[in-house]
């Protein structure tokens, strides 16, 4: 059996980002700022896409799942009481060469890995970030950045038990930054010390917990599946009990062939009651649920996948990433799910000549007011589907003389280059079923293939 290789490069695909616009560094004219990271205007789209696509299967598809949007400082007993104060911390060692700092379970050997120089006794390092409320820097003011969205959600049970009038089994499900000052960062968007999370707490009488845990590790992975990741490129790790989290009585990574190997994409716990019992035992107001069907108080158990924004955004860029021969060039695209493109259409005139350009700004006008659509003049119109096809958009739309004669536009696919002509009038239904992922040669009335022998 032959080992996976990553579909792509790390530095082919940070040019891209940085090229085509999804990725910048941050503060870049300053010399850029460590692990931080600016979404630029083909990015945000991406990111939005993700994070719709999300909250669409996991809230707006689902009758037992409600939203929620807390706070990123909280009261600092939060953090106490979920343990983050004494637990949240990595095991330090420093080079007393180079004095770069590394985490210690990522250490081989007892040498520092960039200079071989020898290396510190290890040390604990709290990595959540601490800042202060109210204009006095003391102890009393002490808060924290959150290091994670699920502590908003657990503070909250009872007041969404209150007023979504849920009966469990059901979840809460939140989307929003979170801060850990990581020893170590790297690898582009994978790791850094300011990222968002996409996470659910899924509230289940105990008992069935183990049921529940099966179910969202199958339905996590799946939504990674249908939209467009390839299997070969996911697999399942189940922890150790070793590894397991202080909350957590099991957990499984959805692991993904990042461009450094495999690395975890998602994380899918069985944090049992520890969270609600803990808020409950500290804060002194009972989080018990009432089962009014058999008339019971407890403690409900969680299950809690937890994904990155981040994490995922660079997954679907290295599975989209797509290099193939186009004569004696390389035709590179990104052949991403249309649900998650940054972008739906592109309308390309054939001519900047006033009447087309005018008929074609017309096109362009209808179609944005359905899907975010961009308009292109400049250039071939072989380079520019060769720019299209390298930022993943779907489909272009060209409009050309004959379209002023016949009212009809050709519409070409960006993963096949395959086209059709279709009259003006059918344009947003047939690319409404296109990209709902009916086959384009699957012609609206009226339609026609229209084959173009060469794009230049």
């Amino acid at each position: 059996m032959t080992e996976a290789t990553p579909n792509v490069d790390m530095e082919k695909l940070v040019s891209l980002c940085r090229r085509r616009g999804f990725v910048f560094p941050s503060s870049e004219i300053y010399g850029g700022l460590s692990s931080s990271w600016d979404y630029g205007p083909l990015g945000v789209e991406l990111k939005r896409n993700i994070k719709e696509a999300w909250w669409r299967a996991v809230v707006r598809e689902r009758d037992d799942m409600v939203g929620l949007d807390t706070s990123i400082l909280m009261h600092p007993r939060v953090w106490a009481a979920s343990g983050h104060l004494e637990r949240m911390s990595d095991s330090l060692v420093e080079c007393k060469n180079c004095h770069l700092r590394w985490r210690a379970d990522e250490v081989k050997g007892e040498t520092c890995p960039s200079c071989d120089g020898e290396l510190t006794e290890s040390r604990q390092f709290n990595v959540m970030f601490k800042t202060f409320m109210g204009p006095v820097e003391e102890d009393a003011s002490v808060v924290y950045l959150r290091p994670e969205t699920a502590q908003g959600i657990f503070v909250n049970f009872q007041n969404v038990v209150n007023t979504a009038r849920k009966r469990l089994p059901f979840g809460i499900a939140q989307m929003g930054k979170s801060f850990r000052n990581e020893i170590t960062t790297g690898n582009f968007i994978f790791r850094s010390r300011e990222f968002e999370q996409m996470e659910i707490e899924f509230f289940v009488k105990p008992g069935t917990d183990g049921e529940w845990f099966r179910y969202w590790v199958e339905e996590r992975l799946k939504w990674y599946v249908d939209l467009g990741i390839r299997k070969e490129n996911l697999r399942l790790r189940p922890h150790g009990q070793e590894e397991l989290a202080h909350y957590a009585s099991m957990c499984s990574d959805v692991e993904y062939l990042f461009p450094m190997g495999w690395a975890e994409l998602e994380g899918i716990a069985n944090r049992g009651d520890y969270d609600l019992r803990q808020h409950t035992a500290i804060s002194g107001k009972s989080l018990e649920y009432y089962d009014d069907a058999t008339r019971e108080h407890f403690i409900p158990y969680v299950i809690e996948p937890s994904a990155g924004v981040d994490r995922s955004a660079l997954a679907f860029l290295a599975d989209a990433y797509t290099e193939e021969p186009d004569k004696d060039e390389v035709r590179v695209l990104l052949r991403f799910h249309p649900d998650i493109a940054p972008l739906k259409v592109a309308v390309l005139p054939l001519s900047r000549k006033e009447n087309l350009a005018a008929y074609a700004r017309d096109v362009y006008a209808d179609l944005r007011r359905e899907w975010r659509v961009e308009f292109d003049d400049t250039q071939s119109i072989g380079r520019r589907y060769r720019r299209q096809d390298e930022i993943g958009t779907p489909f272009c739309v060209t409009v050309d003389f004959q379209s002023l004669e016949d009212n009809r536009a050709t519409i070409r696919e960006r993963d096949t280059m395959n086209q059709i002509r279709v009259p003006i009038s059918e344009l947003k239904s047939t690319l409404s079923a296109k990209l709902g992922g009916e086959d384009l040669f699957v012609l609206p009335p009226g339609g026609e293939i229209w084959k173009v022998e060469k794009e230049d």
